[in-house]
């Protein structure tokens, strides 16, 4: 008789974490109001930065704790930070408008999770820094942020979803490549750093311009 194992502490822990990324990912997804995304996004990267400094205490990966270190400044606090003063600016509190229903918008975000799931689990991929489920959750999560982008017609929840589809490359990273150069990660926070930018400068122009943030108004730019 074949005996199925029993994960270790290290794989429960590491599959939890990774299960709030993919959950908070379909939070923001529904989430009606612009600030409530921010936070989400803040608490997303607060479990991806607990999950680098955990991989980093059991596998021995010293470079992960700067990393972890950086992710909680950059990514829990800094670009919330930012995006919320903007908002304030703003005054703006609910997300404008979505391209479809919310109940749509949960079961196509359920169909692609399960389709990254599927995929990844069918590749059998091994790896020695976190379980293999964790990278089936992480390009889940990526999938769900992509449909974030795509499903919500404004800027905030672009933004949004662009950032946190670095988080769970982040955490794929962390599965494939957890002992990666410290300067190349840096190199990945410096380029989240400038898509702040680009994104802040982008919030604060069009709502000079239209007085919102919704992004149908670009609609007529198509030729």
């Amino acid at each position: 008789m074949t005996h199925v194992g029993v994960p270790s502490t290290y794989a429960a822990v590491a599959e939890a974490l990774a299960v709030l990324v993919l959950l908070s990912e379909f939070a923001m997804l529904r989430a009606p109001l612009s600030r409530s995304q921010v936070h989400l996004y803040s608490f997303q990267s607060l479990v991806v930065t607990g999950l680098a400094a955990f991989v980093a205490a059991d596998r021995h990966v010293p470079g992960l704790y700067a990393i972890a270190g950086i992710s909680l400044v950059l990514k829990v606090v800094v670009i919330p930070a930012i995006v919320l003063r903007l908002l304030r600016d703003a005054r703006v509190e609910l997300v404008p408008s979505h391209r479809l229903g919310v109940a749509s918008m949960v079961l196509l975000a359920l169909a692609a999770a399960v389709f990254g799931l599927f995929v990844v689990g069918s590749m059998k991929v091994h790896s020695t820094s976190l379980p293999t489920p964790a990278l089936a959750l992480a390009t889940a999560a990526v999938l769900v942020s992509f449909l974030l982008v795509i499903l919500r017609s404004d800027v905030v929840s672009q933004a949004v979803g662009f950032f946190s589809l670095e988080n769970g490359v982040s955490v794929a990273s962390l599965v494939v490549a957890a002992g990666l150069p410290l300067i190349v990660e840096v190199a990945f926070f410096f380029d989240l750093l400038v898509a702040v930018v680009v994104f802040g400068v982008l919030m604060r122009v069009h709502h000079a311009r239209t007085q919102t943030l919704s992004t149908t108004v670009l609609d007529r730019l198509r030729g």
